[in-house]
């Protein structure tokens, strides 16, 4: 009798399905909350990972509480779908279903590998410590912190995945071409990672948040095993020498304290910790435009650098997208033992900024319409705290192309109208001065503060909630965004849509200013559906007086009849307007 085959190789796994049912009816509800943009979808992902894992028939929902990420309200609604299916099938016929299913999946491993049929291609899972790895997990990560916005920019992904990665993200190694973000591409192409939009966003798909799971409970499980390794290597020493573990990280330390600690979507405290700094933690620094350091008269723009440094200013020259001036709170990091570079450090952009103006660049800027596009991306940029910082410029004021008293006026409005803080020096000594002083004022008002992370998708909710000047004062704005995403954001020329293109039109239009043009947009966000009003009057002075009323500024006042009439004229005048 020829004696069995041996079998050889990697084990087949058994059934993933014992419990068909339950699987079809909780990726149901996955799905239709998918469709919905709702949130539980990864909680019921979870819920049919942990099931594909159990190999046993389960009889009720109540039973399912056994395993990994079944709450009571899952278990519920699978007992409530039980005894619905139960009146009309039959408590009979289910359980011959499971069981056909069972012995059918077991029958067909048992024959696939009798066969000896091709192997199963094994899924592809990125290196420990690569650059796949590490933005995989990131992304993870950043997806668990409440209010996330679901994607991160090119250099924040780049930023908080570094310390996750052996290589570095922006500089190859010696003889290579390739850095650790290169396998990005292959993370795309296995269709793991979803790139969109310009700038970039990336965010994970489901199959990428699925294999991402799997890689940061690896990494959990590691980090547990290395604690009960280290307390059981102290409890067997007894009497002899204590060992320090130097290579131990310090942040690591922390979250082992606090392991018990849970979130509401399962995720430990150290996920959370990357969304805030400590008091301590971080110190203000002061962020220089280059712009104002090279070109024109680049010995007064020297001067400036060195009054700061003589004053000690800790200060930063970097591009910045809008504004001259502003001040960021940045981690403290310590060398890591092993690696070339330091970790990259976060930051965080205070509330802050500061645009600078010779009075002769003031006139220059108003006359060629600079003047009014710049506050408006200031009110835009997601800091509640603008400064115009007017620099006189001695006797050169005394040539400029418009009269004094109109420069004056444009002052005023600037604070009275916008909202703007102004401050007027008279050479770059006393603008220095109060960069210093400012500077030394945010470090007092901040010293004590814990600083969370936010993103600028919550901005337009959170615009009704701010605090007056006096309780701001005492208590400082602490949720503040990222300077990666701060800057991604204000870049002048980005890809802009049919709303921003419309309020730079109506901008254009004298009289109509950012507060006038955004109040129009609440009621009209593009030409299209501005010209179907204008097509629904019934008269062309019904027309004339369509906008007359819409309330705009913190005053609501009215727009009035005349602007109304103005931009009335300028959409439904055909031909050349007299």
């Amino acid at each position: 009798m020829p004696s069995e085959p041996i079998r050889v190789g990697r084990k087949r796994p058994l059934s993933s399905c014992p419990n068909p049912l339950f699987l079809s009816w909780l990726t149901e509800m996955r799905d239709h909350a998918k469709e919905k943009g709702q949130k539980t979808q990864y909680v019921y992902q979870k819920a049919i990972n942990s099931l594909k894992k159990y190999p046993l028939p389960l009889k009720n929902g109540k039973e399912a509480k056994i395993l990994q990420n079944f709450g009571d309200g899952i278990c519920k609604i699978l007992d409530e779908r039980l005894q619905k299916y139960y009146k009309e099938n039959g408590k009979a016929f289910i359980v011959l279903i499971i069981f056909f299913c069972f012995l059918q999946k077991n029958a067909e491993d048992r024959s696939g590998t009798a066969k000896g049929g091709k192997k199963k291609k094994r899924d592809y899972v990125p290196q420990k410590r690569s650059g796949g790895y590490a933005v995989l997990v990131t992304l993870y990560r950043h997806s668990q912190i409440p209010g996330s916005k679901g994607f991160m920019f090119k250099n924040e992904l780049q930023t908080e995945a570094q310390s996750l990665c052996d290589k570095s993200f922006t500089v190859p190694d010696l003889g290579s071409k390739y850095t650790a973000w290169s396998s990005v591409s292959t993370l795309i192409q296995k269709d793991l990672l979803l790139k969109t939009h310009n700038p970039a966003r990336y965010s994970l798909t489901e199959l990428g948040l699925a294999l991402a799971e799997k890689l940061e409970s690896g990494e959990r499980g590691r980090d547990d095993r290395e604690v009960e390794e280290r307390k059981s290597g102290h409890e067997d020493s007894g009497d002899g020498p204590v060992t320090v573990d130097l290579t131990l990280d310090e942040d690591k330390e922390d979250n082992n304290d606090n392991d018990g600690v849970e979130s509401e979507d399962g995720c430990l405290s150290d996920i959370s910790r990357e969304a805030y700094l400590l008091p301590g933690l971080y110190d203000i620094v002061l962020c220089v435009d280059f712009i104002e350091t090279t070109g024109g008269n680049t010995a007064r723009k020297q001067e400036l650098v060195k009054e700061l440094q003589r004053n000690g200013v800790m200060f930063d020259i970097r591009k910045l997208n809008v504004g001259d001036f502003l001040w960021v709170a940045r981690e403290k990091v310590t060398p890591v033992p092993g690696q070339l570079r330091p970790p990259v450090a976060k930051e965080l952009v205070l509330d802050y900024i500061i645009e600078r103006k010779r009075i002769d660049d003031l006139c220059g800027s108003i006359m060629d319409g600079r003047f009014r596009e710049q506050k408006f991306r200031l009110k835009r940029c997601g800091l509640h705290k603008p400064i115009y910082l007017v620099e006189e410029c001695g006797s050169a004021g005394a040539h400029l192309s418009l009269p004094e008293s109109t420069l004056k006026q444009a002052i005023v409005n600037t604070q009275v109208v916008d909202g703007f803080f102004v401050k007027r020096v008279q050479d770059v000594k006393e603008s220095a001065a109060y960069l210093t002083v400012m500077t030394r004022y945010l470090q007092k008002l901040y010293q004590n503060c814990t600083l969370f992370c936010r993103s600028r998708e919550l901005e337009e909710n959170e615009e009704g909630d701010l605090e007056s000047e006096a309780t701001m004062r005492e208590n400082p704005n602490c949720n503040l965004i990222s300077f990666t995403e701060f800057n991604c954001g204000a870049v002048k020329n980005k890809c802009q849509t049919v709303r921003d293109v419309f309020a730079r039109q109506l901008m254009q239009i004298s009289g109509i200013s950012g507060d006038k043009a955004a109040a129009i947009l609440e009621h009209y966000s593009t030409v299209s559906s501005l010209l179907k009003a204008y097509a629904q009057c019934t008269s062309e002075a019904e027309g004339e007086k369509l906008l007359s009323s819409i309330k705009y500024g913190k005053l609501k006042r009215n727009l009035g009849p005349a602007l109304s009439r103005t931009v009335y004229q300028l959409y439904s005048t055909r031909g050349p307007l007299s």
